[in-house]
């Protein structure tokens, strides 16, 4: 590993929202990748699956190439099973990433917002019955910044009201809820491993399940739409009658689906990443804490993340919204930015154009959006930051509110 106190800043940043730096062993690993003539889904792969699984509560796992191709797969996988019409509907949190929504609408579904609570930034359950209708099909809560939604009262709504769960956990890995961890909560979960997210393959993501037909239909959706019979060039079968079998199903295709598929480098990299996963996250949420800690002098005028006893916090990020209506959110992290420290709007939905033109104004209805769109950063909290990192965001934030 490289001193990460020493490490040269990249793209004119001294604190990243996020960094990557490679293994050891995902060297070693690439190289058997490189020499074993085998590039598509083989061994690497499946033992990615086999230990993300494990590490998640799931007994099924399809390593895909983007958890925004996961997300699509897992809504179309129970639009099929359960027979969804077009303009069925998905109840979904107002801040989040535009990928979870736009999954639904890309599958001919609609969204119906759901606000967000004001201190985890996850859906409110508060407010899921009042959005429930009677095309209402599934509740899709996102695991944001690393936090897990509150999933025992969203899976007791869904249960009272007979939908599905879609877990949204592109942003969260390792963390749990009253002891269960993500992933393992909903019928099918979607986490990504894009660059700069808890596991970093470079593209990336997952479909985790624990029901045998959801795996078969989402597997074969990642892979054009093939009869599951042959999803890779592993499924030979073990007599002659079962290789002529599979030979007559091998090129044939009983769904639409894409290809949606990764290849054996990236779940090598993401294996060696796995390896090391309790390292990483033990970094994160010390970072987080000497962050909390140094900047709790200034908790009126800026909120600090803060989750439940009963969940856990992985910090993919460090959320902040400003509190003092007279501290304009563009002078801080202008501020910030001027001295090297990167910064990210906190997962804006509502107002993106695109929302803005097929919905139209809608965040007036959702107080809490609105505040966090119009308030809310964040910055970097990856394993990568060293102490004189972490030390100049602390001595960066307390100049700003001397001048203030």
């Amino acid at each position: 590993m490289t001193d990460q106190t020493t490490k040269k800043p990249l793209s004119g940043f001294e604190v990243r929202v996020g960094d990557y730096e490679v293994p050891e062993r995902a060297e070693d690993y690439l190289l058997q990748v490189l020499h074993s003539g085998r590039l598509s889904h083989g061994p690497f792969s499946k033992a990615f699956e086999l230990a993300f699984g494990e590490r998640h509560g799931a007994h099924y796992t399809a390593f895909c190439n983007s958890g925004t191709s996961a997300l699509h797969t897992a809504i179309a996988c129970l639009k099929e099973i359960d027979g969804w019409e077009d303009g069925d509907e998905i109840l979904v949190p107002a801040v989040t990433f535009v990928a979870t929504s736009n999954m639904v609408i890309l599958n001919a579904l609609n969204p119906v917002f759901v606000d967000v609570d004001s201190r985890t930034y996850n859906i409110d359950p508060d407010q899921i019955e009042s959005k429930i209708s009677e095309r209402t099909r599934a509740i899709l809560p996102v695991h944001l910044f690393g936090q897990p939604a509150q999933m025992s009262t969203i899976c007791d709504i869904a249960q009272k009201h007979d939908l599905r769960v879609i877990e949204d956990s592109a942003e969260t890995m390792f963390a749990s809820h009253q002891g269960k961890p993500v992933g393992a909560w909903g019928d099918l979960a979607c986490f990504s491993t894009y660059v700069a997210h808890m596991l970093i393959t470079g593209v990336g993501g997952f479909v985790l399940t624990n029901d045998p037909e959801m795996a078969k239909i989402s597997k074969s959706i990642i892979n054009h739409g093939r009869d599951s019979i042959y999803l890779n060039i592993d499924d030979q079968g073990d007599t002659v009658d079962e290789r002529l079998k599979i030979a007559e199903g091998r090129f044939n295709f009983v769904r639409f689906g894409h290809s949606f598929r990764a290849t054996e480098f990236e779940a090598a990299v993401g294996l060696a990443q796995l390896e090391e996963a309790d390292t990483l996250v033990a970094r994160r949420k010390t970072t987080a804490s000497r962050l909390i800690e140094g900047l709790s002098t200034f908790s009126e005028s800026i909120q600090l993340p803060w989750w439940p006893e009963d969940t856990e916090h992985a910090f993919m990020m460090f959320p902040i919204v400003i509190r003092d209506s007279a501290l304009r959110k563009l002078d801080l992290i202008g501020h910030l930015e001027r001295n090297g420290i990167e910064t990210r709007d906190m997962m804006p939905l509502l107002n993106q154009p695109i929302y803005v033109d097929k919905f139209g104004l809608l965040e007036d209805a959702y107080p809490v959006a609105k505040w966090i769109n119009a308030s809310g950063f964040y910055i970097g909290c990856h394993p990568y930051m060293g102490d004189e990192q972490v030390d100049h965001v602390l001595e960066t934030f307390r100049q700003f509110f001397k001048r203030v």
